[in-house]
C-alpha cells in the first residue's frame, strides 16, 4: 500500500452504486475523441478535475473532509493550521515585519486551513485564498466572519507583495502525461473509447517529446513495462503561483519524492496515478468522470527547476513530520494536555490527529517545500530544524538533498 495517498482512511468499503460518472461532462470528451482521435492522458484529468461544467473540483460537493472523498491535513485537525501559522509568523520577523504582509493560497477551499492560521499570527498578517470554485470562496468568506477573521481577508491582493504564497496539496491535482516503455521504446498513453463506450487506455500514435525530456534531464531511464508520470504544468504554475511575490516564500506541501525515487523501477513500476472517491482508492482513472478525484505523486526535482527557473532560491525541503517537529508540535501537545479545559475526548482526537500527521507510513513522508525571494542570507526557518536528507538525483544541473 506504500502507493497509496498517505491520508486514506483504512474503513469498509463504501457502497458506490448510486455513483455515476458526469453524464454531459463524459459525453463531451467521448466526442471529442470521436473527432480527434484518443486523447491524451493530460488532457482527459484536466477536463475531468477542471472542465466549468462537470470538472470534479467544480462540483458543489464535498471534496476533502471526512464527509468527502479525501482527508487532507487541514481537515484532520486544526492544529496543522496553527503551527503553519507560527512559521508564517517567523517568516514576518525575519523579513522585519512588513506592512502589509500577506498570505495567499492556494486551493484554499472552504478554510479548514485559514481559520486556525490566521488565529495563530499578528493582525498585521492578511490573507488571499486562491480557490476556483466560487462557491466554496464564498463559503470561506463566511467562515472567516464568523470566527471574527473577517477584517484580514485580502479580496484584490496587489500586483505584487511582501508575503507566503502556500499550497498543500495541490500539485498533485495538475493534469500529467503518463508514459510506458514497451520493447525499448517510451510510448505516451492515452484514452480512447471503445465499442460500448467504455472509456480505455491507448496508445497514442506519437510520443511526448517533452515528457521524455523531463526524464532525461532528471537522468532517469525507464525500464521495460514500466508506467510513469510526467506533470509538465508545474513550470507553468510555480512560475503563475510566484509571479507576485516580490519579497517571501513559496512555500509548498504535497506527498510526492526527488526523481530517482518517484521514478524507481521496483517501487514505482505501476506509477503513482490513483483515484478517490468517498474515502476509497482505486487505479482505474476512467470509472466516476467528474465524479472522482485523479492525483499522481509530485515529483520534487521537477518543482525545484521550476522554482529556479522563476527566479526563487532554495531555503530547505523536508518532511512534514520533521517540518512540525521543529515547529513545537510535541510542546503544543503538552501544553493542550495540561490545559485545563482540555477534556479526554478531544486529547484522544488531538493524539490520533497527530500520530497521522507524523507518521512516515502516512502523511509524515510529505515533503515540505520553501522557496525564497529576496531572502535573508542566513535567515533560519524553524520548519527546517530537523533536517532529512533527502536523495540527490542525477540532475546534470544543481544539487538536491
Amino acid at each position: 500500500m506504500t502507493d497509496l495517498r498517505p491520508e486514506l482512511r483504512r474503513d469498509a468499503p463504501t457502497d458506490l452504486s448510486d455513483v455515476a460518472e458526469h453524464p454531459g461532462l463524459a459525453a463531451r470528451i467521448r466526442a471529442e475523441i470521436t473527432e480527434l482521435g484518443p486523447m491524451p492522458f493530460a488532457r482527459f484529468m484536466e477536463l475531468a478535475l477542471y472542465d466549468p461544467e462537470g470538472g470534479y473540483y467544480r462540483s458543489a460537493e464535498a471534496r476533502p473532509g471526512r464527509a468527502g472523498d479525501f482527508l487532507t491535513a487541514p481537515e484532520l485537525h486544526p492544529i496543522f493550521g496553527e503551527l503553519l501559522g507560527r512559521a508564517i509568523e517567523q517568516v514576518w520577523d525575519i523579513l522585519g515585519r512588513p506592512d502589509p504582509f500577506l498570505v495567499q493560497e492556494h486551493g484554499a477551499g472552504e478554510g479548514a486551513m485559514a481559520v486556525p492560521l490566521l488565529h495563530a499570527t499578528s493582525a498585521a498578517i492578511h490573507y488571499a485564498p486562491v480557490e476556483i470554485d466560487q462557491r466554496r470562496l464564498a463559503v470561506l468568506h463566511e467562515r472567516l466572519d464568523a470566527a471574527g477573521l473577517g477584517d484580514r481577508l485580502e479580496p484584490s491582493p496587489s500586483a505584487s507583495f511582501d508575503g507566503v504564497v502556500l499550497a498543500n496539496e495541490v500539485l498533485d491535482a495538475l493534469p500529467v502525461h503518463r508514459l510506458r516503455r514497451r520493447d525499448g521504446v517510451i510510448r505516451e498513453l492515452g484514452v480512447d473509447v471503445d465499442a460500448g463506450g467504455t472509456f480505455v487506455e491507448a496508445e497514442l500514435p506519437s510520443r511526448h517529446d517533452a515528457a521524455i525530456d523531463r526524464l532525461v534531464a532528471e537522468g532517469i531511464e525507464l525500464v521495460d513495462g514500466q508506467t510513469a508520470e510526467v506533470c509538465l504544468d508545474l513550470d507553468r504554475w510555480v512560475a503563475d503561483a510566484a509571479g507576485p511575490l516580490r519579497r517571501g516564500l513559496l512555500l509548498l506541501i504535497d506527498y510526492g519524492a526527488p526523481a530517482t525515487e518517484l521514478y524507481d523501477p521496483v517501487r514505482r513500476r505501476e506509477g503513482t496515478l490513483r483515484a478517490y472517491l468517498r474515502h476509497q482508492v482505486s487505479a482505474d482513472p476512467y470509472r466516476f468522470v467528474g465524479r472522482q478525484d485523479l492525483t499522481a505523486h509530485v515529483d520534487v526535482t521537477a518543482v525545484e527547476r521550476a522554482a529556479r527557473a522563476a527566479g526563487l532560491e532554495r531555503i530547505g525541503i523536508t518532511t512534514q513530520a520533521e517540518a512540525l517537529m521543529g515547529l513545537g508540535i510535541e510542546e503544543r501537545l503538552q501544553a493542550i494536555q495540561a490545559h485545563p479545559a482540555t477534556t479526554f475526548e478531544a486529547y484522544t482526537l488531538l493524539r490520533a490527529a497527530l500520530l497521522r500527521l507524523l507518521d512516515p507510513a502516512a502523511m509524515g513522508r510529505f515533503r515540505v517545500m520553501a522557496f525564497g525571494r529576496d531572502w535573508p542570507r542566513d535567515a533560519e526557518l524553524d520548519l527546517f530544524r530537523y533536517r532529512v536528507p533527502l536523495r540527490t538525483t542525477a540532475a546534470p544541473s544543481g544539487t538536491h538533498e
